[in-house]
């Protein structure tokens, strides 16, 4: 079957972030660790030269992108993308993981801090970050139609992308786990008689070989 477009995306999850001390951080601005020379070297190699580069708004992302570039990458300047932001969690942003997993008032979830439809005070539910992180990808995949595109962003826009792929739900999309500094590369392929599809190539695939404890925390 002829294939007259392919539009790849290749998303990169942040370096972990270590000086949050047990505190979350979802949506404010701490630094990335990006000690790991090892993995930004191989990621130089495995990700694709002359590309879109698209991050987040937010350093840990924007540093992360940059820390690839520097291990001889070629591509376009990265722009910022807030749309493609992690999820703000408002009062909760600050407070110690284990403080907001004793807090009565909010729903339980088996996955995640709350349920998706849920809004910590001050911040946003998982279901308005699964819509603006679909409209980003919309955007940005007819504005680069085509080309490849590497996307340095979060685990839970990650997921939103991965599930806008894939038709999931927000409750699918919370079952999902991506590493820091793995690889997720998702293709819009557009075919000449059957419309637009998107095909899955590779999901949460790490830079290297490391250990769990390695990975960081969620958000």
């Amino acid at each position: 079957m002829t294939i007259t477009s392919s539009t790849r995306w290749w998303w990169v999850r942040h370096a972990p972030v270590t000086a949050n001390n047990g505190r979350m951080y979802g949506a404010s601005d701490p630094p990335a660790n990006l000690d790991d020379e090892e993995s930004f070297a191989s990621l130089a190699q495995i990700l694709p030269a002359g590309a879109v580069w698209v991050t987040s708004h937010l350093r840990r992302a924007r540093d992360t992108a940059s820390s690839i570039r520097a291990r001889g990458l070629d591509g376009e300047v990265p722009f910022a993308e807030e749309a493609f932001g992690e999820q703000c969690f408002g009062e909760w942003q600050g407070m110690l993981y284990s403080e907001i997993a004793e807090l009565e008032d909010k729903p339980r979830h088996r996955f995640w801090f709350t349920t998706p439809e849920h809004c910590p005070p001050g911040g946003e539910t998982y279901l308005d970050v699964m819509i603006r992180v679909k409209a980003g990808v919309q955007r940005i995949s007819a504005a680069y139609a085509g080309r490849d595109i590497i996307a340095v962003a979060h685990g839970g826009s990650i997921r939103a992308a991965v599930a806008h792929a894939l038709d999931l739900d927000a409750e699918g999309a919370l079952t999902l786990l991506f590493e820091n500094l793995s690889v997720t590369r998702l293709d819009r392929i557009e075919h000449p008689d059957r419309g637009m599809a998107w095909q899955v190539q590779t999901i949460n695939c790490p830079a290297r070989s490391r250990s769990r404890a390695e990975s960081g925390s969620l958000a």
